[in-house]
């Protein structure tokens, strides 16, 4: 007879645990649109995670390990390599030698790195007016503090 605690669970799940399942799978759905959305709207092929890259070394500033990054994004340090190279192949990032660590290398942008990230954002904001049309800044002002208060919560309680 197998041990009960080991057995999952037929009973549905409460309320608030339907409303967390709901509310993640819409940010997933929005995720995967707002991708697909921001992909085609880039005219080379930048990929939404080289763009996140360019973009977290923008706010962030350059300079940091390529394990720090991958830490950033919790993603495997192999799949941030692979991000890593594609931007280095296009000349938009650049990695030295760490000057106290001679193991590690440090990443830093380019002029055209920079320069990239901000065509990127150009080459979405005819989208962003065309969603624009159809939502109100108000509802967007309305949903922003709950969002930013959600993603603090899922960042102070990364596994």
């Amino acid at each position: 007879m197998p041990d009960a605690t080991n057995r999952a669970t037929t009973a549905p799940p409460a309320p608030a645990g339907r409303l967390w399942f709901e509310l993640f799978n819409e940010i997933g759905i929005i995720n995967q649109l707002s991708r697909t959305l921001f992909e085609g709207a880039q005219g080379d092929g930048l990929t939404q995670p080289q763009f996140s890259v360019l973009n977290h070394l923008v706010r962030l500033g350059d300079g940091k390990a390529p394990l720090d990054i991958a830490r950033a994004f919790q993603t495997p340090k192999a799949s941030m390599t692979n991000t890593l190279a594609g931007l280095e192949a296009r000349k938009l990032i650049e990695t030295r030698p760490h000057p106290t660590d001679g193991r590690s290398k440090l990443v830093h942008l380019t002029d055209a790195g920079r320069a990239r990230r901000e065509a990127a954002v150009a080459a979405l904001l005819p989208e962003i007016a065309r969603l624009a049309a159809a939502l109100d800044l108000a509802e967007i002002e309305r949903l922003l503090p709950g969002l930013v208060s959600l993603r603090r919560v899922l960042d102070e309680n990364r596994r």
